[in-house]
């Protein structure tokens, strides 16, 4: 613990903060040393750590990883309270934008902890909280848009776990598993090794240090004996190596605690039969080398057959390549080699094939999509890294501190009970409720942010905790649906929204459709008619489909009065003589109707399109025998035809369209677009372009959208695809369909 804090730091450690930092780097070190020097006296973290002890360490690890100036400076300077009031934060006035840039950052960063402990306390089912935690490190990343944010987050957690381990304070376990669940596997993705396996291990001895111990005796017991023969068995393959003429680096691998108990535990084996307790690897020039070296080991050490894996030949699906065997000593001791090129090796360590990809899923063998926006900016993210160190050592220049910032098209903001939702970038807090639940986004009605009320169209930002607040009734806004208003980004929400006010229409369709019915009954005398055997009669599934096609205007009234009038012996017998004579013809006589359907037995046989679905070529077809009206022809998904299906299988028949007749077939077209003085006309020019006939409009506008139905006549289905392509180009078009 720092006890003068005018002594800090000795100056060897700040020597170590500078190093390879250009003369104006070192001199921003030591003013940021100076300022934190009034800011951290009798402060502590939160752990408990003194301040000052925290940002050494911090500082220290992230000058071993040779980052810039700025990132140390913002690191020594991370725990500064941020300034409260309207005038310029004395540190952006002290060190620059860059490195106030970073502290906005790992503040944000800071939030994180608190939301992520309650996820890693949370008692619900592992694969909500495993998706949870993935989130969670996509949306840290996200919020660390610039590389130097996250590697101030993982050099802090680790000093954090290092002073716990040193004081032997206790450590929280929430703490813990969240450094196993989200910094560890970050560490790892981004290809910092030396801190990765560090965090584990010290994990991994707070959470079970029964089993650290154990496996730490074991280690320590053998530790002399391996060292020697890892010694020993590099010489001996630097020899066979120059006496083959192969240029190779040969070195031992280091085995990690974490690492062993996790093969332990993974493949159910006992410590003294793992193999590469003792791991060499071997780095060669060129592909062939490999097969070179692999012979020579296998020639002079008994090689396992069952352990061997040839990853060059036969690429891992994330494109890892690499020799692993493992060979038997003459006294039986058992060590792994890997064996890889130059190239292979970086590609393993710091491109899209990075170990994460395999060791992260385990044996359930699953893959990241290599392709995706998240993998490109981890790849991206880890060879900053490497470029980073090495331009550095060569140059001893400053990376550009634009060079590491990262673009993502998604954002990740938080509930109320610290659920990460992942919403495209631009997402209000509209898209937001809807993504929870349907019903929250109709009765969303106003929301906070960071407990700040905000309107519906305000873009919502990467970090950000959003409250919904709702009503308990009533539906969504038309003007949500208007792309200039901004409410909705999100596909999956304007879809939603669409399906609530195409519901409530077609609601009250029904209403209208079935007042018309009504009184054409009451005008007939026919009052005590059942509705739905009346619909059935009349060619429809349900009533609610002869109401919508009424109030539509589809299906004339007369039809009704044909319906319900008394059925005379003649007319009886010639609908049961019809559909006995049509089911008794052989499938493939068939004759044409005036329709343009080739309908199976009968010629000049009554056909009659179906309004409730509007059929055109070329949609699946199927025929259903009415009483009285000849054949009705629905679309084979139409709903209507779905329930004669079912209640009158013996009354549906095989139908088809007739290719050549040169039939024009009435479709309905279905127009969203925001309302304006010219929108009928250049809808009429876009149909007279296209050649297109027009024998019905319906039309109606609330709240400046305007809902159109158009009924076309086609000749068939590419004629339709073209007709919708050019209407929804359309300025002010917002969804062009067929209905």
């Amino acid at each position: 613990m720092v006890s003068d804090v005018s002594q800090w730091p000795e100056q060897t450690l700040l020597d170590a903060w500078m190093q390879g930092l250009p003369e104006q780097g070192r001199a921003d070190v030591a003013k940021a040393v100076q300022w934190v020097q009034t800011h951290y006296v009798a402060n502590v973290t939160l752990s408990g750590e003194p301040l000052l002890d925290h940002v050494s360490g911090a500082a220290q690890t992230l000058a071993t990883l040779n980052t810039d100036a700025a990132t140390r400076v913002a690191a020594i300077l991370m725990c500064v309270p941020p300034h409260q009031g309207q005038t310029l934060d004395p540190i952006q006035k002290q060190f620059g934008p860059d490195v106030m840039k970073l502290m906005q950052g790992t503040r944000a960063l800071l939030k994180l902890r608190e939301l992520t402990l309650k996820i890693t306390r949370q008692k619900d089912n592992s694969e909500s909280r495993a998706d949870q935690k993935e989130m969670l490190r996509k949306m840290l990343l996200a919020m660390a848009a610039d590389l130097r944010i996250v590697l101030i987050r993982l050099a802090s957690r680790l000093q954090t776990l290092r002073w716990a381990a040193r004081t032997k304070a206790p450590c929280d376990p929430a703490l813990v598993r969240e450094t196993l669940d989200l910094y560890a596997p970050l560490a790892n993705r981004l290809g910092i090794w030396q801190l990765k396996w560090e965090m584990e291990d010290l994990a991994f001895r707070f959470l079970e240090p029964e089993r650290y111990r154990d496996i730490a005796r074991r280690l320590e017991a053998t530790r002399g004996e391996r060292e020697a023969f890892i010694e020993e068995t590099v010489a001996r393959m630097k020899n066979l190596m120059q006496e083959a003429g192969i240029d190779a680096r040969i070195y031992g691998r280091p085995k990690h605690i974490y690492s062993i108990w996790n093969k332990m535990r993974n493949k159910e084996v006992d410590f003294s039969r793992l193999y590469d307790l003792r791991a060499l690897r071997v780095i060669v020039p060129e592909e062939r080398d490999c097969y070179g070296v692999l012979s020579i080991v296998h020639s002079h050490w008994h090689p396992i057959t069952e352990e061997f894996d040839d990853y060059i030949a036969r690429p891992k699906p994330n494109g890892y390549r690499s020799l692993h065997t493992v060979v038997e000593d003459e006294s039986g001791r058992a060590f792994e080699i890997q064996i890889r090129t130059q190239a292979m090796h970086e590609f393993a360590e710091y491109g899209m094939a990075a170990h994460w990809r395999y060791k992260e899923s385990g044996t359930r063998g699953g893959q990241t999509t290599a392709g995706d926006a998240y993998s490109r900016q981890l790849a991206w993210m880890r060879q900053l890294v490497q470029w980073q160190t090495d331009a550095d050592r060569e140059t001893g220049a400053e990376v550009q501190s634009d060079a590491t910032s990262t673009v993502s098209d998604r954002i990740y903001v938080l509930s109320p009970h610290a659920r990460v939702i992942e919403l495209p970038r631009g997402a209000t807090p509209v898209d937001f409720a809807y993504y929870l639940h349907t019903d929250l986004g109709h009765r969303c009605r106003g929301a906070k942010v960071e407990g700040q009320m905000v309107p519906l169209n305000t873009p919502l930002e990467t970090g950000q905790t959003v409250e919904i607040m709702t009503t308990k009734a009533g539906g969504p806004s038309r003007d949500w649906l208007n792309p200039q208003l901004g409410y909705l980004v999100s596909p999956r929400s304007r879809a939603k929204v669409r399906s609530w006010f195409n519901a409530v229409e077609l609601q009250q369709r029904i209403v209208q459709g079935h007042t018309l019915v009504d009184k054409e009954l009451a005008r007939l005398g026919k009052t005590a008619v059942n509705h739905e055997q009346l619909s059935q009669k009349l060619g429809f599934a349900r009533a609610d489909d002869l109401y919508v096609a009424v109030a539509k205007d589809d299906f004339s009234l007369k039809n009704i009065e044909t319906a319900v009038k008394p059925a005379t012996p003649e007319s009886t017998e010639k609908d049961d003589n019809l559909l006995e004579q049509v089911m008794r013809q052989p499938p493939k006589e068939r004759a044409v109707s005036e329709s343009g359907v080739l309908v199976q037995g009968v010629g000049s046989l009554l056909t009659q399109l179906a309004r409730c679905c509007r059929p055109a070529p070329p949609d699946p077809i199927g025929g259903f025998v009415t009483r009285g009206r000849g054949v009705s022809i629905h679309r084979q998904n139409c709903p209507s035809f779905q329930q004669l299906l079912q209640t009158q299988p013996q009354r549906v028949i095989d139908v088809s369209w007739d290719t050549y007749s040169g039939a024009s077939y009435p479709v309905d077209i279905v127009i969203r677009a925001k309302e304006r003085t010219t929108l009928l006309r250049d809808l009429s020019e876009a149909f007279a372009r296209l050649r297109l006939n027009v024998v019905g409009v319906n039309t109606h506008s609330r709240s400046s959208l305007a809902h159109m139905v158009f009924t076309v006549e086609v000749t068939d289905g590419e004629v339709l695809t073209k007709a919708l392509a050019t209407l929804n180009q359309v300025p002010g078009v917002v969804e062009a369909e067929r209905r």
